[in-house]
């Protein structure tokens, strides 16, 4: 079922003593309000998993992690599998986030090996895709997004892609302040939709949370979120703000 969401993408952000400062001034006031059909999403660094786990189940928010493995298990030093964040409790994961895709190379067959590996443990996908300046000013933004969701997503059944949500980041607004116009958010989440329908059905990509994580934040939240394809946020910085990000979970 179609959902509001606001995951927040803590990144590599927080000692310890300031996620729980920072976990406390969001889950607080959080538990106050009446969130209707919106779900929040808290995705700090894996190492804070349990603290945030134990905090959520008496609060009004899921866990989410940032990453994990396409692989079961085995000897993959520094790895996290996706059966390790089950165990904890996590609910959620971010999968190909665009820094994962430009600094650590991850391509499409990683990706979807991830997929495929948070689906065998319980686990929905947060599933990333957008564009980079160049793609979009080459008018092949459309093609670009196409290609990650049918190499990453496309050869689930109907009934797995019933637990992925996508975010579209255009990744040419993601930390540079600069946002993907209404009309640009609105046109892409709807192709995205569209792709989903042909693929599947109109029922299904109706029923499709896509989110939009290109520099959200409390000033254009509320815009955003009024569109007709826009079911919620992946935000980043602002989610570090206690203040901008209760702003942005009440903007729907």
């Amino acid at each position: 079922m179609r959902r509001n969401i606001v995951a927040g993408n803590w990144k590599m952000n927080r000692t310890f003593e300031e996620a729980d400062d920072l976990l406390f001034a969001i889950a607080d006031p959080l538990q106050k309000l009446d969130l209707g059909n919106t779900e929040v999403i808290l995705c700090p660094p894996v190492l804070y998993a349990e603290m945030f786990t134990d905090v959520a189940l008496e609060n009004n928010f899921s866990v989410g992690a940032q990453n994990c493995s396409n692989h079961e298990s085995g000897a993959y030093t520094g790895e996290i599998s996706a059966a390790m964040l089950k165990s904890m409790d996590i609910e959620y994961c971010i999968v190909g986030h665009s820094e994962r895709r430009k600094y650590f190379n991850e391509n499409s067959e990683m990706l979807a090996g991830k997929v495929n590996q948070l689906l065998d443990n319980e686990i929905s996908p947060l599933f990333c895709c957008g564009e980079v300046l160049e793609e979009r000013e080459a008018g092949k933004h459309f093609e670009v997004v196409g290609q990650q969701l049918f190499e990453g997503l496309f050869h689930l059944s109907a009934d797995e892609l019933d637990n992925v949500i996508i975010a579209y980041e255009p990744v040419w607004a993601i930390g540079t302040g600069k946002t993907a116009t209404p009309a640009q958010a609105q046109e892409m989440h709807a192709f995205i939709r569209s792709l989903i329908a042909k693929k599947y059905d109109q029922e299904i990509a109706d029923d499709t949370t896509i989110l939009y994580g290109g520099s959200c934040n409390a000033k254009n939240a509320k815009e955003l979120f009024a569109l007709k394809d826009v079911d919620g946020g992946l935000i980043g910085g602002a989610s570090l703000q206690a203040d901008d990000f209760l702003k942005i979970v009440q903007s729907f």
